[in-house]
């Protein structure tokens, strides 16, 4: 479909001074010269020749024609186009004028004029397929695919198997959306031209966009075949590699892709991301500063640069690579994101929270960002903000057990125990089996006093299969409270076999097994408690000293 290009050499224009005024020669006379020169490989004075009939006013049809065509010979387009114009002028029936002016206007890249003058030649012969096959790359160039589609099927009834028409409708359907249409007509053409590399890439395109690997890889291997550095070709093998989560495979086709196109930045985006999903940190560290270098703006490789600095350690060159994606791209998200969670990881709660913010304000409905406002708000016990988070996070997600679990944890904190009850029966009601529904429930049963209760639902917790050092521990406790001291010596040993330096379960049990006077094991008890919590040796000799 594309033309072939033409080396251009400027061409000078006549100056008055070169016309002799005792020149009488005709313009059949300046033509007789120009053709003359012209055979003989002088296209420079058989141009001359032309202009003198021009600048004589001797010019004719035939004058502007042949201007046109050496003009269009040594590939300047742009005077060959402006004699074309003055053809078309002079025969503004000739269809073969409206052809070379629109053909000119191609090569300049000028798709609207040149879908005009296309369309004239096309009016003026219905029959002239070539005219029709330009209308058809204009309209595509001009991306206007209906119209595309119109003109290349108008070249099908004139010359049916004809090979650009063909591929032209196949672009133009394939433009549409009509990938399997496109693709049929790709494949016919291959049958009859096996080395056709343009149908060869856009049926890799069209694989990509189907997500259709094995198609991506078939038609890449041929094609690579054809041309060992083709970049379509590489690309299409890497998206199948990666598809395949063979992380090696697309690393050595992005290694090619670069190599041979050292410019492409999307080659050296996904060698630094195989490299990333590989655990190769260094590697990746310096294909995204490679891909940086491509792409200064970026905003996407300086956020994986952030993330990659981020897995070995390097916070300060992790946070500097966030804020560069963010000076690149200010709307864009994740650097954010990004930010908001290394400030957390790093302890910084409060200026976490800011920027958890920030994301909430480019994105209100980031549920995920409202959660950990709320998670880091109820850890510094600012229950109301919490309360705010975790209602907000419901609202876009209403059905999210966490959310739930923490709101009525806010709630308890504010001291309103009957919404925070509310909210956990709520979620009982949808999973009677909700740990954390039962957890927390307990734990407002142990905050009222009502022991029984804390008691039943350490009960349903453990047979459930919660066995967690605090859940054992409290239900212990709760025998003890009880008086059944057996089951809550057992539960103590439970505790103590899952974190077995446990202070409280280790003073607990040796309290109960110095009642039940066994001292020497008692006093082991204690000895460990004291070894995993030193504090507790205060005041055992006595008061507190001050």
């Amino acid at each position: 479909m594309s033309t072939t290009a033409i080396r251009t050499s400027k061409v000078q224009a006549l100056r008055p001074a070169d016309v002799d005024p005792a020149d009488k020669t005709t313009g059949p006379g300046y033509l007789a010269r120009a053709v003359a020169l012209h055979l003989a490989g002088n296209r420079e004075e058989a141009l001359k020749q032309l202009q003198r009939a021009v600048a004589t006013n001797q010019a004719s049809a035939e004058i502007y024609r042949a201007m046109a065509h050496i003009q269009f010979e040594t590939g300047d387009y742009r005077e060959a186009g402006k004699s074309y114009r003055l053809l078309t002028q002079v025969k503004p029936l000739y269809a073969m004028g409206w052809f070379n002016l629109a053909v000119c206007l191609e090569r300049q890249g000028s798709w609207d004029d040149a879908s005009e003058a296309f369309h004239k030649a096309c009016t003026l012969d219905a029959k002239h397929l070539d005219a029709h096959l330009g209308l058809g790359v204009c309209h595509l160039r001009l991306e206007d695919p209906k119209s595309a589609l119109f003109s290349f099927e108008r070249c099908l009834e004139l010359s049916p198997e004809h090979e650009d028409a063909l591929f032209g409708k196949a672009a133009a359907l394939q433009s549409l959306g009509h990938g399997d249409d496109a693709s049929k007509l790709y494949q016919h053409i291959l049958e009859r031209n096996p080395e056709s590399e343009e149908s060869l890439s856009n049926l890799i395109l069209i694989g990509m966009a189907k997500e259709d690997f094995d198609m991506v890889r078939e038609f890449s291997e041929r094609l690579l075949e054809l041309h060992p550095e083709s970049t379509v070709a590489l690309e299409g093998l890497a998206a199948w590699a990666c598809a395949a989560g063979d992380h090696a495979l697309t690393a050595k086709f992005c290694t090619l892709l670069v190599s041979a196109v050292p410019g492409h930045f999307e080659g050296w985006f996904n060698l630094a991301l195989a490299h990333q999903k590989s655990g190769r940190w260094q590697q990746a560290i310096e294909s995204y500063e490679e891909a940086i270098k491509q792409r200064a703006q970026s905003s996407e490789a300086y956020t994986n640069l952030g993330i990659v600095r981020e897995q070995i350690g390097d916070l300060h060159g992790a946070r500097a690579a966030y804020d560069r994606a963010i000076q690149s791209n200010p709307d864009a998200l994740a650097p954010v994101w990004n930010v908001a969670l290394l400030l957390e990881h790093s302890g910084q709660a409060e200026e976490a929270e800011r920027w958890y913010k920030m994301v909430l304000e480019k994105a209100p409905k980031e549920e995920e960002a409202r959660f950990r406002l709320g998670y880091l708000r109820l850890q510094r016990e600012d229950f109301r903000g919490a309360v705010e988070a975790f209602e907000g996070c419901l609202k876009y997600r209403p059905q999210w057990p966490e959310a739930h679990s923490n709101l009525a944890l806010a709630y308890s904190g504010l001291g309103e125990r009957d919404r925070a009850e509310r909210l956990y029966e709520k979620m009982l009601e949808a999973d009677p089996k909700c740990l954390d529904a039962l957890r927390g429930l307990a734990g407002l049963a142990i905050q009222a006093s009502d022991f029984d209760t804390a008691l039943e639902l350490h009960v349903r917790l453990i047979d459930l299969g919660e066995r967690s050092a605090e859940v054992l521990y409290n239900a212990g406790l709760m025998y003890e409270k009880a008086g059944q001291v057996d089951k809550a010596m057992r539960l103590y040993r439970d505790a103590l076999a899952q974190r077995p330096d446990m202070p409280e379960a280790l003073l607990n049990l040796g309290r109960n097994l110095e009642a039940a006077g066994k001292s020497d094991e008692a006093r082991n008890c204690w000895t460990k408690a004291l070894d995993a919590e030193p504090a507790l040796a205060q005041g055992y000799f006595g008061p507190a000293i001050d």
